[in-house]
């Protein structure tokens, strides 16, 4: 029978969600003419991420991997940290212009800036047939 230590430590070398993506903590937020998303991917290469841009949404894929190799001779005592690949779909509050759309990654924080399209008023007259 296997002690408390033992049983805990396999508990938490399961990996419970391998079939499973993570999913990004974003900020979105709105100025007069921008829409600005940022996150905080740390430990994820520009080489290891894709962003889609469409007039409402913004994807981000990426993979997160770590180099530490996970062999027999390890405990582990605490794993928070998500490691493989992750997506995140945010459905944009207003329309943006996708070709103006600019990223960067600084500092193991991705920020988005997407500019938005002006929406002037049309008022369409109908005329009734009679």
């Amino acid at each position: 029978m296997a002690t408390d230590a033992e049983f805990f430590s396999q508990l938490a070398e399961q990996n419970w969600f391998s079939d499973t993506e993570g999913q990004l903590s974003v900020d979105v937020i709105e100025t007069a003419d921008e829409m600005i998303i940022r996150s905080a991917i740390a430990g994820v290469s520009s080489e290891n991420l894709d962003i889609s841009v469409t007039t409402d949404t913004v994807t981000i894929r990426g993979t997160r991997s770590h180099d530490c190799e996970d062999t027999g001779s390890k405990t582990v005592h605490v794993r928070e940290c998500y490691w493989g690949a992750f997506s995140r779909s945010i459905v944009l509050p207003c329309h943006i212009r996708p070709e103006e759309s600019d990223a960067t990654l600084k500092n193991g924080i991705l920020t988005i800036t997407l500019k938005k399209v002006e929406m002037r008023s049309k008022v369409s007259v109908i005329e009734l047939d009679e």
